[in-house]
């Protein structure tokens, strides 16, 4: 007997996006990213003995700590992908992903990634200052895009969240690991 199965009108609401997969020219050089700066942990890597697929680098990240999680990202290595752009631009770039955010747990964990990696000599694009979240645009070697975040208090944004996603507050540079904790909860006015 086969189970019934409501018919519906509308697509399911998903929880979110379960996880990512990125081509990378290198793996090591994208392992060193992924794990050595962002601080993700490898998981797992394919054995393409196991699948009918070529013989391919694929291997398997989760950010999560405490919990269990199957992975976040999954990295891909393509030598033959072409090179990055040279710098990478929100709204000017050859990259298919615009950007990935990375979320941190909270405000001084984010503040001593960011810092960690300033003294890694990571270059640092963009300082933002949304209504939803804090964050740093730095990018990959693959010239992806990474959004280093936290979230702030739903209570901040939960009653207006197009205003929120709308909210852009840019700090320079040198204002990187400055952050205050007096969050915009006005986006109409700002």
């Amino acid at each position: 007997m086969s189970e019934i199965i409501n018919k519906r009108s509308t697509a399911v609401t998903p929880r979110g996006v379960n996880h990512l997969v990125l081509n990378v020219r290198n793996m090591e050089e994208s392992h060193h990213f992924w794990c050595d700066l962002l601080g993700f942990k490898q998981v797992g890597a394919l054995d393409p003995d196991k699948y009918d697929v070529p013989p391919v680098k694929m291997q398997f990240y989760s950010g999560v700590v405490d919990d269990v999680n199957h992975h976040d990202v999954a990295l891909v290595e393509l030598p033959n992908l072409p090179a990055p752009p040279e710098k990478w631009d929100m709204f000017d770039s050859a990259c298919a992903v615009n950007h990935i955010a990375i979320s941190y747990p909270d405000r001084e964990s984010w503040l001593e990634q960011v810092q960690f990696l300033k003294e890694n000599d990571v270059s640092m694009n963009l300082r933002v200052d949304h209504g939803m979240t804090h964050s740093v645009y730095i990018n990959d070697p693959n010239g992806y895009g990474v959004e280093v975040l936290y979230e702030l208090p739903a209570e901040v944004w939960e009653h207006d969240i197009n205003g929120a996603l709308n909210y852009a507050k840019m700090l320079p540079e040198e204002d990187l690991l400055v952050d205050t904790t007096d969050y915009e909860t006005n986006f109409s006015n700002a």
